[in-house]
């Protein structure tokens, strides 16, 4: 059933979509382990989670954006989120990811970001995205740093606390691909 206006991108391998129910069980999972949610935020309880799964589907209805589920294109599995979140009191639009237990290393974040940041400059028409992530965050860092980011500030998170706040390339400079 879907829950969003989110529209269905693909990349080489991916698929990128609106949240369903059948998602939130391998989300509540990443939310609760003490290793991977930190880098996303707290630690979350079951129902946190819930919470957190039903604000993405808010954020899409009242954004137009959101997170996407990450999906593997061959049998819809969800590997992670990646897409644009902009929360009351967040400083703008921000280019987010995260990816499930058994999905790391093998590039699926960089794919999914990629292609969510071409689709918020090509069809949301968006002319800037940040990244905000925490200084011990060191993977995302270093993705960040692969998608041409670069440290801009430290800001105080109204969620978490400390973030350093990446910048995105322009649209403009990233040549026509930016928008493919």
């Amino acid at each position: 059933m879907t829950l969003t206006n989110a529209p269905r991108l693909e990349s080489e391998r991916l698929l990128l979509r609106g949240p369903e129910m059948r998602d939130f069980d391998a989300f509540a999972d990443f939310h609760a382990d003490p290793v991977r949610a930190p880098g996303f935020g707290p630690v979350y309880r079951r129902d946190q989670s819930w919470r957190w799964f039903a604000s993405n589907i808010g954020h899409w209805h009242i954004h137009g954006y959101g997170y996407f589920i990450i999906a593997d294109k061959q049998c819809d599995t969800a590997m992670g989120l990646s897409g644009i979140w902009n929360p009351e009191g967040w400083p703008e639009p921000e280019l987010g990811w995260l990816v499930f237990a058994g999905h790391e290393g093998k590039g699926v974040a960089f794919e999914a970001a990629t292609r969510a940041r071409q689709w918020a400059y090509g069809d949301l028409g968006l002319k800037t995205l940040t990244s905000n992530i925490y200084g011990s965050n060191t993977r995302s860092l270093r993705l960040a740093q692969r998608l041409g980011a670069t440290y801009e500030r430290t800001y105080d998170n109204v969620y978490m606390g400390e973030d350093q706040l990446w910048r995105h390339p322009a649209p403009d400079t990233l040549g026509p691909e930016a928008l493919a």
